[in-house]
């Protein structure tokens, strides 16, 4: 019988993939030229993913019912005319064909499909989602994230110590291929609290000289009190010189300091298309990888683009899916905007303001909308906020909803701490909040950090 296998490493094209996506050099040559020569290159890969996802009977599906026939994509300016989609549509996908779903267009390689990376979601949004990657557009995610890093100043001669996790769910996966196949610093899969205990994820920094931390801010933060607890100096003890990771609107330079003074780099992506966007060494803003994604800011209503500077939902074409599951107008319903002025290193890539908050997690209190994770860099401003909260929305018998939150302190948990926190709140949101204040640790159950890469922030009890 012959032998049918097709390799990961033979699946790829390195070179042309190094060509779409320049690496080091290449990568700030390519983010510096005009705005024309960047939309021709994405017109160009663009083409090939239309090409590509009128082959899947997912898309096949979804721009049918909108009426989209084969020739009405003309480019990327078609784009706000074709439907969007979520993970609620790829889950009815999977519901429709299970256990993969329709999404990945295997049906259309028959006996040559190419090799397929398989992994989930981490269930943070709900029911974890099956992620599947060509082994192409796999190493053009690796690729993306790694010269991210480097961009941010990770070293040849870096010890990188990953705190994403592990199991079914991609992104400790995906974090350590990025790194050891795009860099050559040295890589620690340390994972979650669950998979190496916080104590000991410490010493591991420690013995092994750990320089660079990668994770989600909130665990990064609670290492940084663990260590305190174990007597551990983060700057006489360690040597932390750079965290990057998934930061929204954490304090940075509380973090920083947390740290030893640590540089600190955020970025953005979903389990779906990676790394869509990242700060670079001047920190103003999030560049979005635009030889690789086409990111739209839509309206959380109509779906419509808004102008730059407005809020919205990101919706995201990687234009390097031309393998399995091609990626055209993803809705990740995380809300950012875009970054207006220029960019101080000459580059011409679009910056956005990062993550805002979940526009599906949003509350309206009120008349108010509040993004539940927004809610913990406000509590840094007070000095005895541990870092740990969470915020409930009540609905009193009298139909009156009121937005409480929650938060681990040190010291005393008396009536001047707690009216602190409300005035703080009024000042910030515009709202009279409920405060709760908790001795650390207390909230652990409810927030999940130890088990989970995204802590829960908000519990909704009015529709209970």
């Amino acid at each position: 019988m012959a032998d049918e296998h097709r390799t990961y490493f033979n699946s790829v094209d390195w070179n042309a993939l190094q060509e779409d996506h320049p690496i080091g050099e290449g990568f700030l040559a390519f983010a510096g030229k005009s705005a024309d020569e960047i939309r021709q290159h994405q017109e160009r890969l663009f083409a090939r993913c239309v090409e590509r996802a009128w082959k899947v009977p997912f898309y096949q599906r979804l721009w049918g019912e909108a009426g989209v026939e084969p020739g009405d994509i003309k480019g990327l300016d078609t784009l706000p005319k074709l439907p969007s989609f979520d993970k609620a549509d790829i889950m009815a996908s999977i519901e429709r064909a299970p256990p993969l779903g329709d999404f990945a267009g295997f049906e259309s390689y028959g006996s040559a499909r190419p090799p397929v990376v398989m992994h989930t979601t981490s269930g943070t949004t709900g029911t974890p989602q099956v992620l599947l990657f060509g082994a192409k557009g796999r190493e053009a995610q690796n690729l993306l994230l790694g010269r991210l890093y480097r961009f941010q100043g990770l070293r040849p001669d870096d010890v990188v110590h990953s705190v994403y996790g592990h199991g079914m769910i991609n992104g400790g996966h995906y974090v350590r291929e990025a790194v050891i196949h795009w860099t050559s610093a040295l890589f620690l899969s340390a994972g979650t609290g669950v998979e190496t205990r916080s104590v000991r994820q410490v010493e591991l920094m420690r013995d092994f000289g750990a320089t660079v931390i990668v994770g989600f801010a909130d665990y990064i933060k609670k290492l940084a009190r663990v260590a305190a607890e174990q007597r551990i100096d983060p700057v006489n003890d360690l040597n932390i010189r750079m965290i990057s990771g998934h930061l929204g609107r954490e304090d940075k330079h509380a973090l920083s300091e947390s740290w030893g003074g640590a540089e600190c780099f955020d970025w953005y992506g979903v389990g779906d298309t990676g790394c869509i966007a990242g700060e670079g060494p001047d920190r103003d803003g999030l560049y979005v990888m635009e030889d690789a994604q086409f990111l739209e800011i839509c309206d959380i209503e109509s779906g419509q683009p808004v102008r730059d500077g407005s809020d919205g939902d990101m919706v995201c074409t990687c234009l390097y899916k031309d393998d399995i599951y091609p990626i055209i107008r993803f809705n990740t319903h995380d809300v950012s905007r875009v970054k207006t002025g220029r960019s101080a290193l000459g580059l011409n890539f679009k910056r956005i303001e990062g993550f805002l908050g979940r526009s599906d997690n949003m509350v309206k209190i009120r008349g108010l909308n509040i993004f539940p994770q927004a809610v913990g860099p406000l509590l840094e401003d007070i000095d005895a906020f541990t870092g740990e909260f969470i915020c409930r929305a009540v609905r009193h018998p009298d139909g009156r909803d009121e937005f409480i939150v929650c938060a681990e302190v040190s010291g005393d948990r008396n009536d001047t701490l707690r009216s602190a926190f409300k005035s703080l709140l009024k000042q910030k949101l515009g709202l009279d909040c409920g405060v709760e204040l908790f001795e650390p640790g207390a909230l652990a159950d409810l927030t999940q950090t130890e088990k989970r890469q995204k802590p829960i922030r908000l519990i909704d009890e009015r529709f209970a």
